[in-house]
């Protein structure tokens, strides 16, 4: 089995680490990562310059763009072969509810299933995690099952692990995403040279965590797998618009 870890934190973070030393017994893996934390860069490409491929002494690849760079050079011009999955992380911080349409971290393993690999985002469920030892055996498992088992159909999952020891871990949920509260406003304050900047502020507190959400679950101490798809047409609106339009 081949498996394409790529990530947003950047190449040197630990939980890119962990995962590609879990994943080592069970298939053959290739880490392309962005050069530099791009977490928040979501789903975007870049095309108003050429994107450069290195490699670091840990063997590890990496490129100065986004997450979505490093899956799309690496499946449609660096690698002779496809993977059979792309995993993205371990992120340094949960995805959920509203995270992942701002996430890297999801982005890289959406642009796998987006060229029609099996893809798995994973999240460790702190900001100042520590047990990515844990998440790695998550994902080992899951890796497993896949193996196993494949997917009869394309296959997108979102799998937030909660920063506890692997016997504190209760399970494992499939869950749908939740929701959050709007997001702080922005702070504004001066930089050194006496301009106004802005900085983005945090993300909202969940507002949308009720039981079946991957926030609830996380919450409770369970893994949170939630199936994502990437069609965003709204079909019950399809019939009203339609009748907006006539004349």
């Amino acid at each position: 089995m081949r498996i394409l870890l790529s990530n947003d934190d950047g190449y040197f973070a630990p939980g890119l680490a962990a995962l590609a030393e879990a994943l080592a017994p069970l298939a053959e893996v290739t880490v392309v990562a962005p050069e530099r934390d791009r977490s928040g860069a979501s789903n975007s490409l870049t095309l108003d310059r050429p994107l450069m491929l290195r490699q670091a002494p840990s063997g590890f690849y990496y490129v100065n763009g986004t997450p979505t760079d490093c899956v799309h050079l690496a499946v449609t011009g660096m690698l002779d072969h496809l993977p059979d999955m792309v995993i993205s992380g371990i992120n340094h911080g949960a995805n959920m509810g509203d995270d992942t349409i701002y996430s890297g971290t999801v982005a890289a393993a959406t642009e796998g299933y987006l060229l029609g690999i099996p893809s798995i985002a994973v999240s460790l469920a702190n900001h100042n995690a520590v047990y990515f030892d844990s998440a790695a055996r998550v994902v080992g498992d899951l890796v497993r099952r896949l193996q196993n088992n494949p997917p009869t159909e394309p296959t997108l999952l979102n799998v937030n692990v909660p920063d506890r020891a692997w016997d504190a871990v209760k399970g494992i949920r499939v869950t749908r995403l939740g929701k959050r509260h709007k997001a702080e406003s922005v702070v504004k304050t001066s930089n050194p040279r006496g301009q106004t900047v802005y900085w983005v502020g945090a993300a909202g507190a969940a507002q949308d965590a009720g039981e079946g959400t991957d926030f609830h679950a996380v919450a409770d101490g369970y893994v949170s797998i939630t199936p994502l798809q990437m069609d965003l047409t709204r079909f019950s609106q399809m019939e009203s618009v339609t009748a907006w339009l006539k004349p």
